[in-house]
């Protein structure tokens, strides 16, 4: 194996060190980012394997979706989740045969599809969540007080800054971000909202 300079102390290829201040902090916060992603999926993933461990993460990811944002659009759901309305069909189809999704057409045009949840949709995830929020808050309890403080704005400015309207726990994500025109009935046109 060859071996590469480092700069001392942060782990970092010594050309690497060289980059302009700026560029090496964003450098630096981006492996450690990379770092708590990977924890967070495996975290995610055992979650899920002691939950229910025939659906995959991407699934997961749909239920999760739907539990956040209520109602939406199949089309919707594929721009969510990065993948083409065909992939989201076949994954919604997986999941109604489940029993985990509920999929409509809307009356005004039958060729648009509505995804919601079912009860044992809701369940599952909320059972899923809870395993998972159980294992962060072992693992934040770890960190010191002053770690744990400056973490929750970090947090939350990265949150903010990439605007993932699936990690938007206020509610607004759905009507903001196009998904659904009224919380009520995602088929009604924004004029209509009560």
């Amino acid at each position: 194996m060859a071996q590469h300079d480092t700069d001392p102390g942060h782990g970092l290829p010594a050309a690497r060190s060289a980059q302009h201040p700026l560029d090496h902090e964003a450098e630096e916060i981006s492996v450690a980012v990379m770092a708590a992603s990977r924890l967070f999926v495996a975290i995610s993933a055992r979650a899920l394997a002691a939950t229910d461990d025939t659906l995959t993460l991407p699934q997961l990811r749909a239920l999760v979706v739907l539990d956040t944002c209520g109602p939406v659009k199949l089309v919707a759901l594929a721009g969510t989740l990065g993948v083409n309305p065909s992939t989201a069909l076949r994954m919604v189809g997986r999941l109604e045969g489940l029993a985990l999704v509920d999929r409509r057409t809307t009356p005004a045009n039958r060729r648009e599809v509505v995804l919601s949840l079912t009860s044992a949709g809701h369940e599952l995830v909320s059972r899923v969540l809870a395993q998972r929020r159980a294992e962060i808050r072992t693992l934040v309890q770890r960190l010191a007080p002053g770690d744990r403080a400056a973490l929750v704005p970090a947090l939350h400015a990265l949150t903010s800054a990439a605007g993932e309207m699936a990690v938007d726990a206020y509610g607004t994500a759905r009507v903001d971000r196009g998904i659904a025109d009224d919380s009520q009935d995602p088929t009604a046109p924004p004029e209509d909202r009560s």
